[in-house]
């Protein structure tokens, strides 16, 4: 085979690795770490990652040098997708798999649909707001209108980032729906304490992982990375709190 075509084919599959990785929910440091190993398992040692939340770039030195960009504009969280790539890694390094058989599997990969159906993720969300509530010293009597309102706030999450592409709108009206549920089954006598039924209701929409991977960048020195998605986190937890306090306008 051609060294340089060969080359293309190296860096085509530490791309798609990472571009699956970040879409899914994975750090920078872990999404570089990972084609760097790649790159260097397929006998490429002199090669250089650059990530950020919104593209990758990635660059093999010697005969024939090469460079490739890789543009990310849809991020969820499939951490099982993650650990797929991680499984392909570390194939990759038993020298069990060729490029092209990388390659066809990481496309596989990409090409899955969630690990978990709508209704599996709407269902977590059901009973994790009722946990949330209890967790937060709420009483068990609104147990279930916690799970409700969560349960309806982030079924419209995931139907508005189906239907609309404005970020954090989807969480705004999400976070509407909560309050407007919560103060519907506490104005109707059912409800006892308004406060941790939003609370607990509300958390399946805070971008805990953003939070995270913000976090464990900026201390792994990814200073970019870190601080647009801190900026990310902060804009959805700003429009959350605004659908809440928007809420609070129908009392």
């Amino acid at each position: 085979m051609d060294e340089k075509l060969q080359y293309n084919e190296i860096i085509d599959v530490c791309l798609l690795a990472g571009k699956i990785m970040l879409q899914n929910g994975a750090e920078t440091s872990r999404v570089e770490d990972t084609m760097v190993r790649i790159a260097a398992a397929f006998g490429c040692a002199d090669s250089h990652s650059f990530s950020t939340p919104t593209g990758i770039i990635f660059s093999l030195d010697g005969m024939h040098p090469a460079s490739k960009l890789i543009r990310v504009s849809q991020r969820s969280t499939d951490l099982h997708k993650v650990t797929l790539v991680n499984s392909i890694s570390r194939s990759i390094s038993g020298k069990e798999m060729t490029p092209e058989e990388a390659f066809s599997r990481l496309k596989q990969i990409e090409g899955a649909g969630m690990g978990y159906p709508l209704w599996g993720q709407i269902f977590a969300a059901f009973i994790a707001s009722g946990c949330f509530l209890i967790m937060f010293q709420g009483q068990w009597n609104d147990f279930i209108w916690s799970c409700i309102a969560g349960g309806m706030g982030f079924s419209c999450l995931l139907y508005l980032h189906r239907l609309l592409e404005v970020r954090f709108f989807a969480e705004f009206i999400a976070s509407l729906v909560v309050g407007l549920v919560a103060l519907f089954f506490v104005n109707i006598g059912v409800g006892s304490h308004l406060d941790t039924i939003i609370i607990g209701a509300v958390m399946p929409l805070v971008p805990g992982l953003l939070i995270t991977n913000a976090a464990r960048d900026l201390i792994a020195g990814h200073l970019v990375s870190g601080l647009s998605k801190g900026a990310d986190a902060g804009l959805t937890a700003l429009a959350i709190g605004a659908g809440i306090s928007a809420a609070f306008f129908f009392l």
